[in-house]
């Protein structure tokens, strides 16, 4: 439990630290909330959708807790080129508590992104319909972040090279994103984008999102936590794995 702690308390230490990633990645989520959210606000409440900040918060949220989680894995490629990973590798310690720190490390860091972004979007205008249920959005918060922070740990223990990792998780990562139903409503798409949104594990995490703050979903609460909470035990099975098999 001591080396989790540590390993945990790293990452935490690492983000504080860096000022100017606290600050970079906040502004694409929040670039997303003001120029979507008031640019196609007329266009959203004219087709008779409602208010689009109400729509599309719960997805910005959902964005910046997947792109922090899997560039977390990042880390892990920086580490290994630095030497570190090595030194934590050869300790006294297995290599699942090594993995399983630097998970939860990495889970913390991208909830706490996630509880920013919804304070920013208290800002422009979202409210919450049900405020009691917020520490279930932390916790639904959680389950997604361990799930995309165990899917950069796996990815990145193919890897050793920081480029080659950040063009293969934008070539991940945007399609999730732009394919959850987060700037769209998926109720009225054509079944090929629904059919893809239910393989997509970020969607079953905005939909939660949504019904917990706006008492409005695509799916049912039971089929979003169901969905997350397998997929984060496979990607979590996977990457413990996969990290346990990196060679240095």
């Amino acid at each position: 439990m001591r080396t989790i702690y540590i390993l945990w308390l790293r990452q935490l230490k690492r983000y504080f630290r860096s000022k100017s990633r606290m600050v970079g990645s906040l502004a694409q989520p929040l670039l997303f909330l003001v120029s979507l959210g008031y640019g196609f606000g007329a266009i959203f409440q004219k087709a008779g959708q409602g208010n689009y900040i109400e729509f599309l918060a719960p997805g910005i949220i959902g964005m910046s807790i997947i792109f922090t989680s899997i560039f977390s894995g990042l880390e892990i490629i920086w580490d290994r080129q630095f030497g570190f990973l090595k030194e934590t590798m050869v300790a006294p310690v297995s290599r699942l508590s090594i993995m399983i720190g630097r998970t939860l490390g990495g889970a913390t860091v991208a909830t706490m992104q996630g509880v920013v972004v919804f304070l920013i979007s208290l800002l422009a205008g979202f409210r919450p319909e049900h405020w009691l249920l917020m520490p279930i959005v932390l916790l639904v918060m959680l389950l997604v972040a361990l799930l995309f922070t165990a899917f950069g740990t796996m990815i990145a223990s193919f890897l050793d090279d920081m480029q080659g990792f950040q063009l293969i998780m934008n070539f991940v990562v945007m399609p999730l994103f732009f394919l959850s139903g987060a700037l769209f409503p998926l109720s009225g798409q054509k079944s090929v984008i629904v059919t893809i949104a239910r393989f997509d594990p970020l969607s079953y995490g905005i939909d939660a999102f949504r019904y917990l703050m706006t008492g409005t979903s695509h799916f049912s609460l039971g089929v979003d936590l169901v969905a997350l909470s397998s997929a984060t035990a496979i990607f979590l099975v996977l990457g413990s794995y996969f990290f346990s098999k990196i060679q240095l």
